[in-house]
C-alpha cells in the first residue's frame, strides 16, 4: 500500500511539473511575440494608424501627441511604477535615448498606472525621455498592438514609417537594444 501511495504521489508531482512547465513555456516573460501575419495585416494597419492618432497627458500637465514622433524610429515602453522589472529596465531604456536620440532614435514611456504615482516616482527618478500617462487605457492599447497576455513590461518599436517592428514582453536586456538599434 505504501508502495502504491508513492507511484501516485510521483506521477502526481511529474504531471504538476509537466503542466507548470508547460504554462511557463507559453507565458514566460521573454516571449517575443512576432509581428502580425500577412493575414492581420489590414486590422494591424489599422490598429497602427489609430496609435498615432492618439495623445496622453505628461507628468508635467502638457500633451504628448504620438503623431509627433512619427517619421523616425521610436521605442514605446509600456511600464507602471508598481512593477519591479519595468522600474529595472527603465535607467536602461533611458540609457539608450541618450545613446540614441542623435542617430534618430526616440523613446517614449507610456505609465499604465495612477497619475500621482508616476508623478511621485519620476520626481525621485527622473527620465530624460518622455512620458505619457495611459492609465488604465494603456493595458488595452499594449493589448491592442501585441500584448496579448497583458503583461508588463511590454515594448514595441516602430519603424520611421510608423510601421510595427518589433515586440517584447518582459523586461528588455542590452543586448535586445543593441539589436533594435540596428532597426529602422
Amino acid at each position: 500500500m505504501n508502495r502504491r501511495n508513492m507511484l501516485y504521489g510521483g506521477i502526481a508531482v511529474a504531471a504538476g511539473l509537466a503542466g507548470a512547465g508547460a504554462a511557463w513555456w507559453k507565458y514566460r516573460p521573454d516571449t517575443v511575440v512576432p509581428p502580425a501575419g500577412a493575414g492581420a495585416a489590414g486590422k494591424a494597419e489599422e490598429t497602427y494608424e489609430a496609435f498615432w492618432g492618439l495623445s496622453f497627458e505628461t507628468p508635467a500637465g502638457g500633451n504628448l501627441p504620438m503623431s509627433s514622433f512619427r517619421g523616425k524610429p521610436l521605442l514605446v515602453n509600456f511600464w507602471a511604477t508598481w512593477c519591479p522589472p519595468c522600474v529595472e529596465e527603465l535607467p536602461l531604456l533611458d540609457y539608450f535615448y541618450q545613446e540614441n536620440k542623435d542617430k534618430g532614435w526616440q523613446t517614449v514611456g507610456l505609465a499604465v498606472d495612477q497619475p500621482s504615482a508616476v508623478r511621485s516616482w519620476l520626481q525621485t527618478r527622473p527620465l530624460n525621455f518622455p512620458v505619457g500617462m495611459a492609465g488604465l487605457t494603456g493595458a488595452e492599447l499594449s493589448k491592442s498592438l501585441g500584448n496579448l497576455a497583458g503583461g508588463l513590461p511590454f515594448s514595441v518599436i516602430f519603424g520611421a514609417a510608423g510601421q510595427l517592428l518589433h515586440r517584447k514582453i518582459g523586461k528588455i536586456l542590452p543586448e535586445e537594444l543593441a539589436q533594435w538599434a540596428q532597426l529602422k
